[in-house]
């Protein structure tokens, strides 16, 4: 399934990451890869040009957590690599604990060469044992060249570049059944306050308006996230995942106090928040798209599309479309990412090699090969959006690439796993709280900030 990656990670322990202030401006980010002198042999990553056999006899190993199709198609990208290199290339599943296996890799004298990382706080931990190299000037070069500064500051820790993101999830669409609209008589909103309006409008109709997914926290944190972000701005985001300020702060409250509006009302939440307290993920999915309809619309990442296709057999496109998540008031319309980083390993066999792989994917050329199969989004500015295989998937990237330096990493994967990543407890238990009775955002925010506090102390 498309995009497990996104939030089954969130099951992952993870520990904070602080945001790296005052990002460098990106060397020649207006100009195009060629009129940086990158061209295309400077941007294959194998210094000689195409087909060069450089690496030949050297064999790289990837540790990553994809698995199917996703694992499938990220093999043409490295298949292309050795064609390019006459490197062999070899991907090793870690599944879902990716922290536990490379540990346990190095430990046993068999790191892999390169792992595909799918949280900064993750980074940020493999930084801190001492486990990675700093990615080479040629990378950070490319990065500056093809992507928006904020994703080399995502895979930046303690001043040093260590990771390269490659795909992206695009976590601020909303997702709607366009039969539900059109019977509705509804457009897609613009905005927040339109977007409740619409809700109404097709509670009206006979189709609550949205499903909502209580039973699994780590949405919540996303739903707070895109209101947060919007309302409040990137900086006051910036400081909040660093808890840099507290989660009483005003700014916070607000952002409750929006959300709580919409989780209070019954005719916007299918169930009501009883109903979602016992809706999962999988399920709120299947509410909006499944063969007996219950809801309108549905919250969450690009990764929402893959289910449609994949679970219930329908077209994206067609019998499910997304607009995203609107602006709130004055604020602008939140881009909330996340995101898989490729790192070096220092236990790793071929360190030259890996370093090569990194470059080249770094390139859009890597990029287009993914594109081309669908299921993928990539934060590579220099990526065409004709190379990507659907219109659907266009316009989420078309959306996150635009974002550029608006663009900020999930929240709640920045934050220690006490906090943001453990069910149950935190800021998943207490936004579950929230949502059961949003009566009292001051209260919430207090029991939030108590929360934070201990977690990032630990």
């Amino acid at each position: 399934m498309n995009g497990t990656t996104h939030h089954t990670a969130h099951h992952t322990p993870r520990r904070r990451r602080t945001a790296a202030a005052g990002t460098a401006a990106a060397i020649c980010l207006a100009l195009t890869a060629t009129a940086c002198g990158g061209g295309t042999s400077a941007d294959t990553g194998s210094g000689s040009g195409s087909g060069s056999g450089e690496l030949k006899g050297k064999t790289v190993t990837v540790a990553g957590v994809w698995t199917g199709t996703e694992q499938k198609n990220f093999q043409k990208v490295l298949d292309a690599f050795s064609e390019k290199t006459g490197a062999e290339t070899r991907f090793v599943p870690t599944g879902d604990s990716l922290s536990t296996f490379i540990g346990t890799k190095i430990e046993g004298g068999n790191a892999p060469d390169v792992v595909m990382v799918p949280q900064p706080g993750v980074l940020q931990q493999f930084a801190d044992k001492g486990w990675l190299k700093k990615l080479s000037s040629r990378t950070y070069q490319k990065a500056g060249i093809h992507f928006a500064p904020v994703w080399r500051d995502y895979g930046t820790v303690n001043g040093t570049y260590y990771g390269l993101y490659f795909k992206a999830s695009n976590k601020s669409t909303v997702w709607y059944s366009p039969g539900a609209f059109e019977q509705a008589g509804v457009e897609p909103p613009r905005s927040y306050e339109q977007l409740l309006e619409t809700g109404k409008t097709l509670s009206e109709s006979g189709v609550p308006a949205f499903s909502v997914a209580g039973q699994d926290g780590w949405t919540l944190t996303d739903w707070f996230e895109n209101v947060y972000l919007s309302q409040a701005g990137p900086e006051n985001y910036d400081k909040l995942a660093a808890h840099e300020i507290p989660w009483t702060h005003p700014s916070v409250v607000k952002a409750l106090t929006t959300l709580g509006e919409l989780f209070a009302d019954k005719n916007l939440v299918a169930g009501g928040s009883a109903g979602a307290l016992r809706t999962d993920f999988p399920e709120s999915v299947e509410q909006v798209f499944g063969n007996d309809p219950e809801a309108a619309m549905v919250y969450e990442g690009d990764f929402v599309g893959g289910i449609v296709a994949g679970d219930h057999k329908k077209k994206v496109g067609e019998d499910a479309k997304f607009f995203p998540f609107p602006a709130i008031g004055d604020g602008k319309p939140p881009v909330v990412g996340g995101g898989d980083a490729a790192a070096v390993l220092k236990a790793g066999k071929n360190p030259e090699a890996a370093q090569r792989l990194v470059e080249f994917l770094a390139t859009p050329e890597a990029a287009e090969i993914w594109a081309a199969e669908g299921g993928f989004v990539s934060p590579n500015e220099s990526l065409k959006p004709e190379k990507y295989r659907d219109e659907t998937t266009r316009q989420i990237a078309v959306s996150l690439v635009e974002a550029g330096d608006a663009v900020r990493f999930d929240m709640s994967d920045q934050a220690p796993a006490a906090f943001g990543g453990t069910a149950g407890v935190g800021e998943w238990k207490l936004l579950q709280d929230f949502l059961r009775d949003p009566s009292d955002p001051k209260a919430t925010a207090a029991k939030l900030e108590a929360a934070a506090a201990k977690a990032y102390k630990d």
